[in-house]
């Protein structure tokens, strides 16, 4: 496995992780609804980590650092504005 697979892995990680939180945060200052929250997490974790094992497995380089760079803007500007 190369290394940057794992690298970028690593990062859409530690980007992403923050992004379920955020995601059940918003969920939960929408909704107000427990079972609504956890199914976001769920739904957003479970995206990003079909999301790192394609990177980790069969995406391009370029597909791979741009879903990185996607992950950590989102993360950015959710933060930014909440």
């Amino acid at each position: 496995m190369e290394t940057w697979r794992v690298l970028a892995t690593a990062l859409l990680a530690a980007a992403g992780l923050p992004l379920v939180l955020v995601v059940m945060a918003k969920v939960r200052d929408r909704t107000r609804n427990s079972g609504q929250v956890a199914l976001g997490g769920v739904i957003t974790f479970t995206l990003l980590a079909v999301v790192g094992v394609l990177t980790l497995t069969v995406l391009p380089g370029l597909v791979s650092w741009a879903l990185v760079a996607v992950v950590a803007a989102a993360v950015s500007v959710m933060l930014l504005a909440g």
